[in-house]
């Protein structure tokens, strides 16, 4: 059986974490960059990165989009879609019209 280590780590920004493995990503810096509010804040790290990197950061540049560009990017799983429906509802808008 494989014994598994806890390795004691800084990351760049000087946060001293303990990892038990290989992942590069510090905890600390995770949390921090965590929306606390509004449409990001209501997914996983993945989704979010995932409409970052569409520039996606309110509802009203959701609905910009069909529900099928949103369920084609990296990171969006099926837990993201309900989450995103009623931030939607929410603001009265809805996904694009394919």
């Amino acid at each position: 059986m494989a014994s598994t280590t806890t390795n004691n780590r800084t990351c760049k920004n000087g946060h001293n974490y303990f990892k038990t493995s290989d992942c590069p990503t510090c905890p600390i810096c995770k949390q921090e960059r965590k929306p606390q509010s509004g449409l990001l804040s209501l997914l996983s790290a993945p989704a979010r990165r995932a409409l970052e990197n569409k520039e996606i950061k309110t509802a009203l540049d959701l609905s910009q989009y069909s529900i099928k560009e949103i369920k084609a990017l990296h990171g969006i799983g099926p837990s993201s879609i309900p989450k995103l429906i009623e931030e939607l509802k929410r603001s009265d808008l809805r996904f694009r019209e394919d």
